[in-house]
């Protein structure tokens, strides 16, 4: 017989983290690896639609990283597991880092804030970068509220979001789309 997806064992509103420790479905580690799990389904759909043999590998390597982020979010630090994890490792930061810098070099340099938009890619990117500041905000709470999470989450994280914003901003050049500038309405 083949696996069921379905167990029926959350139908009362809680779930098991990985080491067996139950807890209800809205636990902030819930939410958070919930999060991270939106942000590498967004991931997905921005490599789908932008279809780019530049981008294509790194994007992938980036949901597998926050595949590793979300196992170790779901994972009861205080109880022994038989699952052997991935991690995360300082050099996904890195790699992330120098990505932002290669596409900065090619980037004109950015005199004002921008909105997003210019092209529906353009902005899905934004929306993907939107939701990747979430997780961060999550994750930092989880911090806050001593829960434990490894610090090179949270900076994975927040890197990720800049190579986001970085990305956007480069796929508008690579798409010859102008970037919409912000100009604030003042004193009317």
């Amino acid at each position: 017989m083949a696996f069921k997806i379905y167990t029926k064992t959350g139908d009362k509103g809680n779930t098991s983290l990985i080491g067996g420790t139950k807890v209800p479905k809205n636990d902030i580690r819930i939410e958070t690896y919930g999060t991270v799990d939106e942000l590498n389904s967004w991931i997905g759909l921005i490599n789908d639609q932008l279809n780019d043999a530049e981008f294509i590998y790194e994007l992938r390597e980036i949901q597998d990283r926050l595949f590793t982020i979300g196992s170790s979010l779901a994972t009861d630090a205080e109880k022994e597991t038989k699952m052997r994890l991935p991690d995360l490792h300082q050099s996904d930061i890195t790699i992330l880092e120098n990505s932002i810098d290669l596409m900065t070099s090619r980037l004109p340099e950015m005199k004002s804030f921008i909105l997003p938009g210019g092209h529906p890619i353009v902005s899905s990117i934004h929306i993907v970068r939107c939701v990747c500041r979430r997780a961060e905000r999550l994750a930092v709470n989880m911090q806050q509220h001593e829960l434990f999470i490894d610090e090179k989450v949270i900076q994975y994280l927040n890197r990720l979001s800049d190579y986001l914003f970085t990305l956007a901003r480069y796929v508008g050049l690579k798409l010859g789309v102008d970037e919409i500038k912000w100009n604030p309405r003042i004193g009317q």
